[in-house]
């Protein structure tokens, strides 16, 4: 399968995850839209470490480079939603609401 394609959902996938980031105010939706923008990049290492090592001459499942980076990044990603569902737990106990726009009280 052509790298464009692989191209062209990873942009797309990156593009829904930024629009949702930035017109939802559910801190629980903002999550979940990094997550697909970690995702789109996770997708898009993979698929140039194939097309990398296909280049190369090796065989085609060959690659496992993107895939160490794309665990590793699962693992940022595991950790940061277990700390971040963590302080909307402590906002929704203060507030009573995980709406962003409430953070400003966190403030006072």
């Amino acid at each position: 399968m052509p790298i464009n394609y692989y191209i062209t959902l990873a942009l797309c996938l990156f593009a829904i995850g930024v629009v949702g980031v930035l017109t939802r105010r559910n801190a629980i939706i903002v999550f979940m839209c990094i997550e697909l923008m970690l995702n789109a990049v996770n997708l898009l290492l993979v698929a140039f470490s194939k097309m990398h090592h296909l280049a190369k001459g090796a065989a085609a499942t060959a690659g496992s480079d993107g895939q160490l980076f794309v665990f590793f990044i699962m693992v940022v990603a595991a950790a940061e939603v277990s700390v971040g569902l963590a302080i909307i737990v402590m906002m929704y106990r203060n507030v009573h609401s995980i709406n962003i726009n409430f953070l400003n009280r966190l403030k006072h």
